[in-house]
This record gives C-alpha cells, sequence and structure tokens, in this order.
C-alpha cells in the first residue's frame, strides 16, 4: 500500500468518525461509549480484511475511549461501595 493510499485511508477514517462519532470527553453514557468502541473494532476488523492496513489514528481513538470507559467504570464503583 503506497503512502498516498494510507493518507486518503487516513482522511476517510477522519472524516467518518467526526462525521458519527461523538468525541471520548463529550460522552455521558457508559453504552454510548461501548457502542462506540464496538464500532471502532468493527472498522478495525473492516481495514484489516480490506487493506491489510489500519491507520494509528484509529487505535489512539479507540484508547481514548477505552480510558473514558474505565474512569467511568471505577467512578460508578467507588460510588457504589464507598458508603
Amino acid at each position: 500500500m503506497s503512502d498516498y493510499e494510507k493518507l486518503k485511508l487516513e482522511i476517510e477514517l477522519r472524516t467518518f468518525t467526526s462525521k458519527n462519532f461523538v468525541k471520548p470527553n463529550d460522552c455521558r453514557n457508559i453504552d454510548q461509549i461501548r457502542f462506540y468502541i464496538r464500532e471502532l473494532c468493527a472498522k478495525i476488523e473492516e481495514y484489516e480484511r480490506r487493506f491489510n492496513y489500519v491507520p494509528q489514528s484509529i487505535y489512539s481513538l479507540l484508547a481514548n475511549y477505552n480510558r473514558v470507559q474505565s474512569n467511568m467504570i471505577y467512578v460508578e464503583f467507588r460510588n457504589t461501595y464507598d458508603q
């Protein structure tokens, strides 16, 4: 895969996520975050299957959603058992 094709995929991915996803820090619901994580995992599998290449930015975005999810789970755990 050429550098041009990789750049084209990167731009396509950014356009897709900016139109269809809420930024990780703007998510207020754990189910919403889980949905986005599932969608990103499906996108990664699709890119691996179709192009044998996955842009690094998708892994970074996935890591951000996972971080926010972990924080939400921690806060919920703390609120439940801190009483």
